[in-house]
């Protein structure tokens, strides 16, 4: 059943970025198992006035590059049925491909991906803090995407309020590697 599955159910990978060439790349290259297994689709970049090399990275990725867009006719663009937004600089963990495929084969619910065991905030800087809609990544259909937004919304917008069910892999959150970044300049 899941070979039935993965030979019709696609994947748009959605991320918004602000001079975050460095994360997108880490990102860009966690997902690189989900084209090959055949559940990436495209891969579309929503850039927010960057003045790095971010669309140079998303052309030699093969990805679609937006510098001026509008959330609708970025959704209306997208090739998946299934949607997945996604901070530049997270990274789902092994496991995800197979799970998105059984996840979307029997549910049309949002999900987001399950936090990560290994790198988490000290408990002081997670107590009393809005989790950020994106930082587990959101994943929903394409359908439900499009009667949720509106024109000026970014990603962020499109996630919040999603009641998203819990998946069993996990994600490295975007601030690791921002972090990992800062540590290394």
């Amino acid at each position: 059943m899941l070979q039935c599955v993965k030979s019709i159910f696609m994947l748009t990978i959605i991320m918004e970025c602000r001079d975050q060439e460095t994360e997108a790349a880490h990102t860009l290259n966690a997902l690189v198992s989900g084209a090959v297994e055949g559940l990436v689709s495209d891969v579309l970049i929503l850039d927010n006035g960057s003045r790095d090399g971010i669309q140079k990275l998303a052309e030699a990725a093969g990805c679609r590059y937006y510098s001026h867009w509008d959330i609708k006719d970025v959704l209306r663009a997208a090739r998946g049925d299934w949607l997945f937004l996604i901070e530049p600089g997270a990274r789902p963990q092994p496991g995800w491909i197979e799970e998105i495929f059984e996840y979307a084969s029997v549910t049309r619910d949002p999900a987001r991906f399950s936090d990560s065991r290994t790198f988490r905030k000290p408990l002081f800087k997670r107590i009393g803090r809005k989790r950020p809609a994106l930082e587990n990544g959101v994943i929903l259909t394409k359908r439900q995407a499009l009667a949720i937004a509106r024109s000026g919304f970014n990603l962020d917008k499109l996630a919040s309020g999603l009641k998203k069910r819990v998946l069993r892999s996990e994600i490295i959150p975007a601030w690791v590697t921002a972090r990992d970044s800062a540590l290394a300049d």
